[in-house]
């Protein structure tokens, strides 16, 4: 998760992508969980691959382990060289079982993980697999190929950026050979050509099936997967104790953080409304708003307001960064 996240401007001008909330927690801290779920076992240690992201973006990433029961621990990738790269800046940490996940997916899935073979992909079927590695598998569910961004249809079935690995030793050493033998692919070092070898060499991978995967690349895919998420999480307490519901209806689901206000306010459905932010005189639908946000005089929909912004005026599709003001 050491990226930049361009593609989410302006909101990670302040704050790293993968700490962005969706439904109330961050990113990163959701997809910690929702792969603890699947395991069979406690998860001892998790490793946040990050960049120069500051003490405290790195201190709420070690809360985010022990939210789990888990060790936490910071490594560093400080160039951009690939998916393979990225892993072996955390190789003291690639001993015995080992999961890889990239931070900016989230997905569904009701399974156990399957631990019988080398490792397990995750993918999921999608129409335009172009700009993702992909995989061909036989008639025993065994992978047989590994496709890095093919510009030709060989597959459909895209990795979505979780892997299990049941020796972490073993991909410690081949991803670097591919480092000491300067074996690149399209300028950076890709994990699927490590996958790639270890097939080779005799090693069983399947696919996993997920039954939804979610994207948290953009402002669009973001508000999408707040929405989906709010919709698996309703059964549970989404509406904090501490919040101020003043003369306001709020549409299920929604999350509704602490101390946050609402007065002659209509939100819902599928809203995120972080800790002391509020809303007055306002319509709010498909939409995330960060903490300490103020809006007042809006009709908002699919936009995503960032920490300490203040909106104030009319109707609109927004993505507004932190500290913005605006108002028509």
């Amino acid at each position: 998760m050491a990226g930049m996240g361009k593609r989410m401007r302006p909101h990670t001008l302040t704050v790293p992508k993968p700490l962005l909330p969706i439904a109330g927690k961050p990113t990163v801290q959701r997809l910690v969980e929702d792969i603890a779920k699947v395991c069979n076992e406690k998860i001892e240690e998790v490793n946040f691959i990050i960049g120069r992201f500051g003490a405290e973006a790195e201190a709420n990433l070690i809360k985010v382990a022990e939210s789990i029961g888990a060790k936490g621990k910071i490594s560093y990738q400080d160039q951009a060289l690939g998916t393979a790269h990225a892993i072996l800046c955390a190789k003291e940490s690639l001993k015995g079982k080992v999961i890889v996940a990239f931070a900016d997916t989230l997905f569904k899935a009701d399974f156990k993980l399957d631990e019988g073979n080398d490792g397990t992909i995750w993918v999921q079927k999608i129409e335009d697999p172009r700009m993702f590695g992909v995989v061909k598998v036989n008639a025993n569910n065994i992978i047989t190929d590994f496709v890095e961004k093919p510009e030709e249809f060989v597959s459909d079935l895209a990795i979505i950026g979780i892997y299990y690995f049941r020796d972490g030793e073993y991909l410690n050493r081949e991803l670097q050979y591919l480092l000491d033998n300067n074996i690149m692919e399209k300028g950076e070092y890709q994990l699927t050509n490590a996958l790639e070898n270890m097939k080779q060499q005799g090693a069983k991978f399947i696919p996993g099936r997920i039954s939804e995967w979610l994207d948290c690349g953009n402002k669009d895919s973001s508000v999408f997967t707040n929405q989906r998420y709010l919709e698996y999480i309703k059964t549970e307490k989404l509406v904090a104790d501490s919040a101020k519901i003043i003369d306001s209806v709020i549409i299920p689901p929604c999350y509704i953080g602490e101390q946050v206000e609402l007065k002659n306010a209509v939100v819902g459905p599928h809203v995120s409304i972080g800790n002391n932010s509020s809303v007055h005189n306002s319509v709010v639908r498909n939409s995330i708003i960060q903490t300490n946000a103020k809006l007042n005089h809006a009709l908002i929909e699919n936009s995503m307001l960032g920490n300490y912004s203040v909106y104030q005026g009319k109707a609109a599709d927004l993505s507004v960064g932190d500290y913005t003001v605006i108002k028509g």
